[in-house]
């Protein structure tokens, strides 16, 4: 399983600033007015030594009022579920009495605390973590989130001691690990009970059946398989049970550790944000993703024209990703899901050999070409894999740094068609070679990953 980091300490100090550099993303808002930040946000930690699950905390406030009170909720859980608790102050505002306050809670938690002095661009480390010393968390660490100073060297120690998982991107060994993912009482027990052909989990109208994940192997057309099915995920300020508060970690580790996720809608429900938001998340993790319409059976004509409209228009930024239309109560459209989710997981470990991608590169660089960049085309040479699950695909070549997003995916788009990379995102970076003639130490390598598409997950 993945490590949770949580990210706590009083509003303003600069945590979802800290949880845009860690995550690549802009997914947290940032403003310089505290209380921006209200639910839990979380999102897959890329800057650091191994993957890792991160949280953003509205902040710790000793006596709330008004919205302060649930945000303090929200943030008491994210401590709770965490792993290790990174807790951050402001450099230039000095050790507050709220401070004291959250390193008082953090203690009491017994979790890993590491105490970070953020917006220390341009102060001399020594003189702003001194006065700090005084919350007794240990040495306090200098960094600068907005700039990205420090946090990489913050990130080796706090996950110091922490493995990678072992559900590596190239784990090969012919078992297909499937995440079921959605909202709560969208059918995703009933889904696996249908395909086990048991009733191995609970399955009832009420949402939260669920509280975590459960992993059910089973074998099926000759193949081994492991279901992870996942507890829903919905809109954190609509979740008042307790446990169910730990549900959205629980699902991320699950879409981490598979190899295909299968996201369960409802048919009977329309396809709001909530839907964009949970489906983002396998979005980032870069796992194969096949759509699943269940209780399609008893609809009329109209109703499901009108559901097939909402998929195009609000599930447009997935086009790889095939629906079904399924009914997981009455088994209707479930072999081809499994005929599907199979060919997904061969298509996310397929190996390609370099000769026949750089001969897929090349006709697809003579049909359409870079762009000018300074009166100078853009040059790719060849390329080659450099993984699975998702595949990854390594272009070497001149100028790569300014490849633009678009012509990422049109060669994304190229390879998964030429591949048969069925449901699955392709992975695109780049690597510009070194020019021996330059002046000085060569230029070091490179490398852009294509953006995946997505919209900004909103919680």
């Amino acid at each position: 399983m993945l490590p949770v980091v949580a990210l706590v300490g009083r509003p303003n100090v600069g945590k979802s600033t800290l949880f845009n550099r860690l995550t690549g993303t802009r997914n947290a808002l940032v403003a310089d007015v505290p209380g921006v930040t209200r639910d839990r946000q979380y999102g897959y930690g890329k800057l650091g030594p191994i993957p890792y699950i991160v949280v953003d905390t509205g902040g710790l406030v000793e006596h709330p009022a008004g919205i302060e009170t649930p945000m303090r909720t929200q943030t008491e859980r994210a401590v709770e579920e965490a792993d290790v608790l990174v807790f951050l102050a402001d450099a230039r505002a000095g050790v507050s009495p709220q401070d004291y306050f959250v390193a008082r809670e953090l203690r009491r938690s017994g979790k890993p605390v590491f105490l970070v002095v953020n917006k220390a661009e341009g102060l001399e480390p020594s003189m702003v973590a001194s006065d700090f010393f005084a919350l007794g968390l240990g040495e306090p660490m200098a960094i600068a989130a907005a700039h990205g100073e420090g946090c990489r060297e913050l990130m080796d120690q706090v996950l110091e001691g922490f493995e990678a998982g072992e559900a590596g991107a190239d784990d090969d060994t012919g078992t297909i690990r499937i995440a079921i993912i959605g909202r709560p009482n969208v059918g995703k027990s009933t889904l696996v009970n249908r395909l086990i052909g048991q009733e191995r989990v609970i399955a009832n109208e009420m949402p939260g059946t669920t509280r975590d994940s459960i992993f059910v192997p089973f074998s099926r057309d000759e193949r081994n398989f492991v279901l992870i099915d996942t507890a829903g995920v919905r809109r954190r300020g609509k979740v008042d049970d307790e446990v169910e508060r730990a549900s959205v970690s629980k699902t991320l580790q699950a879409i981490d550790g598979a190899h295909v996720v299968i996201f369960v809608v409802d048919a009977h429900d329309s396809i709001g944000e909530q839907d964009a938001s949970v489906l983002g998340l396998a979005l980032q993790r870069g796992r194969a993703l096949i759509i699943a319409v269940n209780k399609w059976d008893g609809i009329p004509q109209d109703q499901r024209d009108d559901i097939r409209r909402q998929l195009e228009l609000k599930l447009d930024f997935v086009p790889y990703a095939p629906v079904h239309f399924i009914s997981a109560r009455h088994g209707t459209g479930v072999g081809e899901l499994v005929a599907a989710t199979i060919r997904a997981y061969d298509a996310a470990m397929t190996q390609i050999p370099t000769p026949k991608l750089s001969k897929t590169l090349e006709r697809a660089v003579v049909q359409h070409q870079p762009p000018l960049v300074r009166g100078r085309r853009i040059k790719l040479r060849y390329a080659h894999q450099g993984g699975r699950n998702p595949p990854r695909i390594i272009i070497h070549g001149n100028q790569t740094k300014d490849v633009p997003d678009s012509y990422t995916r049109y060669l994304a788009n190229v390879f998964r068609k030429e591949f048969d990379l069925f449901a699955s995102p392709v992975a695109v970076e780049y690597r510009t070679e070194a020019n021996p003639y330059a002046r000085g130490r060569p230029r070091t390598a490179r490398s852009r990953t294509e953006k995946v598409p997505g919209r900004r997950a909103r919680d």
